[in-house]
């Protein structure tokens, strides 16, 4: 008899196919008919059941067909179809703006594990829900790159922000990623950008004992009704979100990072400084600026640097509080550059096609051992590729057909 078990995969009967859920918030189909060529067998939650054949050769055949399914990956929430990224899929975590690692040459590391989310806030800087295609990245590979760049940094006061094109609670493998990178001698902080509504008591805990150092929590109103309306619908729950903020400095620190959205939460924002004042401890406040992009949901058209600038002072005076930080200063950020561009702008590279990009007319391509954004559809294969510019360690580039 062979049984083969599994972390990450749940197996269930759905209208005559194997469905298997992949870390909570991904899954695909197994034909039915497909299995019963492999042998009898039986499903039992994470694992099933050969018990005619020898486990050699349920590996090998059940392999098989587990690689077509991840080809099918789908999100849960959205339909989308999901590329996973794993250590032996030959792509790289850095290059690319919405996932894996981003380095701006400072001590902060940006972590973008996953790219979904559970609300649709009429501020979107990425239009979440309207992306053609999602990624998720392998809990170990993610770990082993990161651990690599903290090396080379080797400089103490390395912050991890963990962020995502959506939620990062989302990735079920969090808490345990939190713990692998909290292990790394050289980081002092362990922070994460969420909207909290995934959040309870027991993982916030979990996320505590595991290293989280910082929730930085998106509060944009503390209002019942305008939370709803600005985050895209009636998931949304500030009362609940209210409960969770003490339980948060129980166990770290809470950062409340709200977005002023001109002509819309302008009235939320001395309500949040006034909620803020009420807690036990009171949180640091940082509020962003609404910025329009040019593939994101632009409800206003944003102010200018400098009219932001003096609407953070007008609240200050007014409500006796602090809302302009420097990044240097209050939170220790200082410049650690290791990382070099494999090629310039202007240079042709050979490299390969591997897919389609988060947006609607990108794909993804590699070289150099980085990931490239290059515009248009592509199909898979070898191919050139111009470099057109390099922000950040972030590659942009042209096809040369």
């Amino acid at each position: 008899m062979a049984r083969l078990s599994f972390q990450d995969l749940k197996f269930s009967l759905e209208k005559g196919d194997v469905k298997v859920s992949f870390l909570n918030l991904f899954y695909f189909k197994l034909n039915k008919g497909e299995l019963t060529s492999i042998g009898k067998f039986s499903l039992g939650g994470s694992f099933i059941d050969f018990p005619e054949i020898s486990e050699k050769r349920a590996n090998n055949r059940f392999n098989n067909l587990l690689s077509k399914g991840f080809r099918n990956l789908k999100n849960k929430i959205n339909g989308k179809n999901v590329i996973y990224i794993h250590k032996n899929s030959g792509i790289p975590l850095i290059g690319h703006i919405a996932i894996g690692i981003v380095d701006r040459d400072t001590s902060i590391i940006e972590v973008k594990p996953i790219t979904s989310c559970n609300l649709q806030c009429i501020y979107c800087s990425v239009a979440e829900d309207k992306r053609p295609v999602d990624f998720v990245i392998e809990k170990d590979y993610l770990a082993e790159e990161l651990h690599k760049l903290v090396e080379l940094k080797n400089s103490k006061g390395v912050e991890i922000n963990i962020g995502a094109q959506g939620e990062p609670l989302l990735y079920s493998p969090l808490v345990d990623f939190i713990h692998d990178i909290s292990k790394l001698d050289t980081v002092s902080e362990i922070s994460i950008n969420t909207n909290g509504t995934l959040l309870t008591k027991d993982l916030i805990e979990k996320l505590s004992k595991a290293g989280l150092t910082r929730v930085n929590l998106s509060l944009n109103s503390v209002d019942e009704k305008y939370s709803k309306y600005i985050s895209g619908g009636e998931v949304y729950d500030i009362k609940r979100i209210k409960k969770i903020m003490p339980i948060i400095q129980e166990n770290m620190e809470l950062l409340i990072a709200p977005v002023w959205i001109p002509g819309i939460n302008d009235d939320e924002i001395p309500k949040i400084i006034k909620f803020c004042n009420t807690l036990k401890k009171i949180p640091r406040i940082m509020i962003q600026n609404f910025l329009n992009y040019k593939h994101g949901r632009n409800p206003v058209k944003g102010v200018t640097w400098e009219q932001f600038e003096d609407k953070l002072k007008e609240w200050e005076n007014e409500y006796n509080v602090k809302l302009r930080y420097h990044l240097k200063d209050e939170f220790k950020v200082k410049k650690i550059k290791v990382l070099s561009d494999p090629f310039k702008r202007g240079e042709i590279v050979k490299g390969e096609i591997m897919g389609p990009g988060r947006l609607m007319n990108e794909s993804i391509g590699i070289a150099g051992g980085r990931l490239i954004s290059i515009k248009g559809n592509l199909k898979k294969g070898k191919a050139k590729i111009k470099i057109i510019k390099i922000k950040d360690h972030i590659c942009y580039g042209d096809l040369i057909r």
